[in-house]
Order: structure tokens, then C-alpha cells, then sequence
């Protein structure tokens, strides 16, 4: 355990983020080239802050019920006849992030003479797509979720489970006193045992090793 952050339940996991990462950068003394999390933290800030050092957010893609664009592989937006659409314009959207504008590619740059059945070509505006183009917003739509660097990095949330079944066990979910601060307490001392118990296995599995290297060298001798 690197980090910590206790909120009441009532918080969504995202809400965590910023926090933990900034605790987790202090304690490491660097920024991390690579971070994994559940599909709770599918958001493109996450994506954003590894984007900038050319690193990866190995997130499984959280639609909510909203299916994304489909893109060629620049990220760039296909219509429903899968024609790549064209860029128009930028602007800033409401939530924070910088928005490109797509337009259909049969009405810009220049009206090219040919039809589409597509409802919004026939009111004279063709399609539109307002897309997240900020470098985290990009990499949430492209990312390759099947290839070997997204499998290595994803596959080593096993052991934030473990930690969780370790913390279980020792009452993090149904905590014994009242107050706020009282379970950022008992937390930071459940974390603590865990740490103290993962630093024993380490000494022991080392001693072995060394005990090993040095009945080999014996008999060698």
C-alpha cells in the first residue's frame, strides 16, 4: 500500500482519484509511467494524466448506456455510412475539456454533389460530433484493450483484490467506531499490518534465496 484516502461510502470511486494519485506520487518520489483501475475510473482525466508522459490508464471502457463513436484509428470520427467526418471547429465545453466539432464529409469543407439517406443530410446540415479531443479523451476511445501492453498492465490489478481481501478480513468494511476520523485510523492501521506482513514474506523469501546461493556455492566448492 503506497496511498491512502478514506471518504464515507455515499462518495463515488472517482472521487478519489486525484487524491490518492497525489499520495502516491509523494511516496514514490516519481510519477508513475503506468496505472490500472476497475471501469469506476473510466473517466478521461484519468486517461489525461498518463497521456502526457506517454504512458497508459489500462481502464476498462465505461459507456454508461451511451455507445461511443465509431473511429478510425486516429481517432477521428466515422459517420453512420462510415465515411470519415471533417474537423471544423474547437471550443471549450461546459465540463472542461476541449471539443472538436465533426461535420458530415459529403457537406464540408465544400458541398461534394453526392447524397446520403441519413435523416440530418435531408434538413441540409448532415451529421454532427462534439467529441472529447483532449489527449486523456483520446486515448479512452482508441486504446487498444486487447493488445499485450494494456493485458500486462491490466492484469496486475490482481493484487489491489488481494489487498482488499486482506482488508476484509481485518474489519475495513464494517468498522467498530463512529467518528470520521476514528475509521481514517483504524484504516491507515489496517493498512499498516497488511504492509508489515508483506514486508515479512519479502525477508523470508529472501533469506531463502540467499540460504540457497550459499549451500549451492558450498557445494560447488
Amino acid at each position: 500500500m503506497l496511498a491512502e484516502y478514506t471518504l464515507p461510502f455515499n462518495e463515488n470511486d472517482i472521487s478519489y482519484f486525484f487524491p490518492l494519485y497525489i499520495r502516491t506520487v509523494g511516496t514514490l518520489g516519481f510519477f508513475p509511467m503506468h496505472l490500472t483501475a476497475d471501469a469506476a475510473f473510466d473517466a478521461w482525466y484519468v486517461y489525461e494524466v498518463m497521456a502526457h508522459r506517454q504512458g497508459m490508464a489500462a481502464i476498462p471502457l465505461n459507456t454508461h448506456g451511451h455507445p461511443e463513436s465509431h473511429r478510425a484509428a486516429d481517432g477521428v470520427p466515422l459517420c453512420e455510412k462510415g465515411w470519415r467526418m471533417h474537423p471544423t471547429f474547437q471550443f471549450s465545453h461546459t465540463y472542461g475539456y476541449r471539443t472538436q466539432r465533426f461535420r458530415c464529409p459529403l457537406l464540408f469543407p465544400e458541398v461534394s454533389g453526392q447524397t446520403c439517406g441519413h435523416a440530418q443530410f435531408a434538413k441540409g446540415k448532415g451529421c454532427v460530433k462534439d467529441l472529447n479531443w483532449e489527449l486523456g479523451g483520446q486515448m479512452r476511445v482508441t486504446l487498444d484493450r486487447d493488445g499485450p501492453l494494456y493485458h500486462a498492465v491490466y492484469d496486475q490489478r490482481t493484487s489491489t483484490e488481494r489487498i482488499n481481501s486482506q482488508s476484509k478480513e481485518l474489519g475495513i468494511k464494517r468498522p467498530k467506531v463512529r467518528t470520521i476520523d476514528s475509521i481514517r485510523n483504524l484504516n491507515t492501521l489496517i493498512y499498516t499490518v497488511i504492509n508489515t506482513k508483506a514486508l515479512m514474506r519479502i525477508r523470508s523469501i529472501n533469506c531463502s534465496l540467499i540460504a540457497n546461493i550459499v549451500r549451492g556455492s558450498s557445494l560447488v566448492a
